[in-house]
């Protein structure tokens, strides 16, 4: 595995598997994961939440079974906020993506192992873009995915999120009318898991932060005020780890742009 770039912050967070443990609720409002059992796989979180995301990865695929959530997850917000070369970024997208079909196919009762596959296409999808991406068929792979996520746990706010970031994206490519036949997606449906995922995790900058694109995806202009409000609320939570860090980190620099 070729070195990845570290997260900026390190030493910021400081967790043990016992701060990890007392506070497992909280830092996994957004993907509903259960706490593990087993003490390698709750290292690899503590890894994680560190901004270990290498470690986190490695530690998580050693430890199997429920540490592949662990490294599937290290390896997306990793590739998502840090890495800087496209063809890598995409390269641990797909491989997040197969890693995570196969773990749904041993076990496709567990929620993040579709959720995680659903993640990796829907970033891959906007890397190649999303046009590209629908026209490959990705676009049905993911809302279906990201539907079985919220079946099997209602309470998964990051599905919610990402659900209606695909009703939003599709209409913003290819417009309501097409949006809805072909794909499925409804202005009124995105709206609704937007809010939906901040009532389940209230807190959550990533949901606000997709929120407010979402809203100026589906209705232009005229929301921009509240879309700028959401962006400052996101701006000033006080992150608990480092993926809330990156999450918080990103919203600045958007307010700042």
């Amino acid at each position: 595995m070729a070195k990845w770039t570290a997260f900026p912050h390190l030493g910021d967070y400081e967790f043990d598997s016992a701060g990890v443990r007392k506070n497992w609720a909280r830092l996994h409002a957004g993907d509903a994961e259960p706490l593990p059992a087993e003490a390698a796989v709750l290292q690899a979180w503590t890894l994680f939440h560190n901004g270990e995301f290498q470690k986190a990865a490695e530690a998580g695929l050693k430890a199997g079974g429920g540490g592949i959530t662990v490294a599937n997850k290290a390896t997306c917000i990793y590739a998502n906020y840090l890495e800087k070369k496209e063809k890598t970024k995409l390269e641990l997208f797909t491989e997040v993506a197969q890693r995570a079909e196969a773990q749904a196919a041993e076990d496709s009762r567990n929620p993040n192992a579709w959720y995680w596959q659903a993640y990796a296409l829907g970033r891959y999808s906007q890397g190649i873009s999303v046009a590209k991406a629908l026209a490959q068929g990705l676009g049905s792979k993911v809302k279906e995915a990201l539907e079985k996520t919220i079946k099997l746990q209602p309470k998964h706010a990051d599905a919610h999120i990402a659900l209606a970031a695909f009703h939003a994206e599709v209409i913003d490519k290819v417009g309501s009318l097409i949006g809805g036949m072909t794909y499925g997606a409804k202005k009124d449906t995105g709206l609704r898991l937007f809010q939906d995922a901040l009532k389940i995790n209230p807190g959550s900058a990533i949901g606000m932060i997709e929120y407010a694109n979402g809203m100026v995806m589906l209705e232009g202009d005229k929301r921009m005020k509240e879309a700028t409000k959401l962006y400052e609320q996101a701006a000033h939570s006080k992150p608990m780890d480092a993926m809330e860090r990156l999450d918080v980190e990103m919203a600045k620099a958007e307010l700042e742009d």
